[in-house]
Order: C-alpha cells, then structure tokens, then sequence
C-alpha cells in the first residue's frame, strides 16, 4: 500500500503543535509516514519568535519515516497555506492526509486513513475521508463509519481526483447553490449557516478555505467518509485559535480502535444527516440560551451570529438562526 504523506498546517503555537506531533508519532504506521509540516510566515514582527519555536519542534520531531518542513516566508494565512499545500502534495504523490496545528490524533488514525484511502480511491463519489466525528448521541448505531454529504476539516484525506474538483471562487459556488432547495441541503436542512458563511467569504469578510470545498464536494455530489468514534481531538478550542473561541462543544472521547469495519456500498445516510442536523439545531439553541448568562464579548459574538443569519434568512424567504 501507498501510504499517503501527513502534511500539517502551522503557524506561531508550539505547544499546541509539540501535542499534534508527539500523537502522531505515537500512531501505528508512523515510522512508515511522510510529515511534511508547512510552516507560515510571521504575520507581524510580533510573531516572530513564535514561528521560530514553531520551527525549531518540527526540527526536532522523531517517529517517521521523513519530516520535511516548508518554511514560509511571507503569511500566506490559513486558507492560502492549505489550499497551496494541499495542491502540491495531491500532485506530487496523488493523496494527501491533512492536519492543522491543534489536533491530537488516536493511535490508529494514520492506518485508518491510508486504509480508507486505499478502498475508496477509485470510487468518485467518496471525495473525503474524515478522522473526526461530532459527539452526537446514539451515532454507534450507523455502524463503524458512514457516509455523508457533508465535509470536514478536522484531520482528513483526499485524492488528486477529488482535490481537482475544488473551485475557490466563491461567487462561482454561490451561483450554482440558487435554488433555495440546494440551499436547504447544504445548509444541512437548514441547520447550519453554511450559505451565510459562503457569502461572507464572498463579500470579503471571513477568510476560510473549507466551505468551499464543502461546497465543491457537494456541488460534485461527493461523499466524505466518517468514523461513528473519533480519532482526532480538537485541543484549539481554547481561544488560542485565529478562527475560534473557548468552547467544549466539540470535545470527544478518542477512539482506541485498531481495526475498522468500512462502509459498503457506498451511498449517504439519512440517519447520519438527520443526528447532524439535531446536533447543530440543539447547539444553535443552546448558544442563544447560553447568551443570557455569558460575558458582554460572549454575547455580542452569539449576537452577530444570530444576526447574519436572520439576515440571510430573510433574504431567502425563510428565518433560520444560530
């Protein structure tokens, strides 16, 4: 088997950074692994020092087969950084895993990725293979993994073939996401403010990369595959994060599982989009709840959630709020 390189996106948390490697060497199939971590260019003068911390633990980093580090020069920004790295990686070796500096992953992530990658590689429908699953009730009764329309970004893979479907004009993906029930859809039956997010990115004011590869996938009819237990963590949401702030929302239990039992045939379940779209509806009222008793910064950030998305909502003749 073709193992596919692990590339990690950093930029200036070195603990954050020393935790996501130090889990990674400790996988199974580590020793057999390519890690390439992009590094990015200090955004101010202020950050320098950061950034050269960040590089000096991926100098030292031990358990693979290779470690290669990209240093940036200039910032490039998360969604450039991404974007640019995985498109070089997808050509060069045709698969691609993909991590950013505040994920711990389970020992059996690397072997689950590069399985799932090797199973589904022909089969266009599947476009992604995720490692994180949301804490959602009852998810064990789909089996070991599903499938589902929606995307990740927290600890996954892709192909060449899929990645060559990605389209980053957003004004193109909103064109072509018109009709109110392709919004519906996307939204994951109106449940989260996916569109909203889109237009915001188009309108300049969220610079983010995966909504719109969601939005290709989706646009493709495409399929990401899911374990029903996680096998990354998230330990950025700590409010250390550029796009983040504290919240235990998506805290999980990693999976200790060394064997995986993959989905066949391939084809989306309704179950999974229905326990998503319960999952996102009950943290959306459980944000305007928790807006009551939190601190004044707390409420306006829930305030100007709710607020975009009434006014999207309006604008599409419905009301849907975060």
């Amino acid at each position: 088997m073709q193992l596919a390189p692990i590339a990690v996106f950093a930029y200036n948390r070195s603990e954050h950074l020393q935790r996501t490697l130090a889990a990674l060497s400790r996988c199974d199939w580590a020793d057999r692994s390519t890690l390439i971590v992009y590094s990015d260019g200090p955004k101010t003068a202020g950050d320098a020092g950061a950034v050269r911390r960040v590089r000096e633990i991926v100098q030292a980093a031990v358990g693979f087969a290779d470690v290669r580090i990209v240093n940036r020069t200039q910032n490039f920004g998360l969604a450039r950084s991404i974007i640019t790295g995985v498109t070089e990686l997808c050509r060069a070796h045709g698969r691609v895993i993909i991590l950013e500096d505040d994920l711990v992953v389970a020992r059996g992530f690397i072997s689950y990725m590069n399985q799932a990658l090797e199973r589904y590689e022909n089969d266009r429908t599947v476009m992604q293979v995720s490692g994180y699953v949301l804490p959602m009730p009852n998810v064990s009764c789909l089996g070991e993994t599903f499938f589902c329309r929606v995307a990740s970004s927290w600890g996954w893979a892709t192909w060449e073939r899929a990645w060559n479907c990605f389209c980053s004009d957003p004004a193109a993906l909103l064109e072509r996401l018109a009709s109110s029930e392709r919004r519906r859809q996307f939204d994951v039956e109106d449940s989260y403010p996916y569109y909203a997010m889109l237009q915001q990115h188009a309108a300049g004011k969220l610079d983010v990369w995966g909504v719109r590869w969601y939005a290709s996938m989706f646009l493709q009819g495409g399929l990401c595959l899911y374990p029903t237990e996680s096998l990354v963590q998230n330990i950025g949401m700590d409010g250390s994060g550029m796009h983040c702030h504290p919240s235990t929302t998506f805290d999980v239990r990693l999976s200790d599982k060394d064997r995986w039992a993959f989905r066949e045939p391939v084809g989306e379940s309704g179950e999974a989009i229905e326990m998503i779209s319960k999952f996102f509806r009950t943290m959306r009222n459980g944000n305007a709840a928790a807006a009551q008793r939190a601190t004044p910064w707390m409420r306006r950030m829930v305030h100007t959630c709710r607020s975009l998305a009434e006014r999207v909502s309006r604008s599409i003749g419905r009301r849907e709020v975060v």
